[in-house]
């Protein structure tokens, strides 16, 4: 499957990412191998090997959610730098 370098400048730009004329070549050289190989995968014969989701053993370890505060919501407010009705005020992440 070849990636062309349009597609490449498209998804540079969805990932907020500058690409030079060099890296969009590149990119595409390398994403269409990437693709190509994972094609390929496709053609390995699985219809009776058994889906796996954990093949390390390793098991998630578990504990009971346990509440070990008793703030109210007037305490918490009142000790937030900025507040805004019921809800805390927070400077934005993300530029638009």
């Amino acid at each position: 499957m070849k990636i062309s370098p349009e597609e490449v400048k498209k998804i540079g730009k969805l990932a907020k990412i500058t690409l030079s004329e060099d890296e969009v070549k590149k990119m595409s050289k390398d994403l269409t191998a990437v693709l190509d190989y994972v094609e390929k995968l496709d053609e390995v014969k699985t219809d009776k090997v058994e889906p796996t989701s954990q093949v390390t053993g390793l098991l998630n370890i578990r504990r009971k959610d346990k509440v070990d505060y008793d703030f109210e919501q007037s305490d918490m407010l009142d000790s937030a730098p900025e507040a805004e009705g019921n809800l805390i005020k927070v400077k934005k992440i993300f530029d638009d």
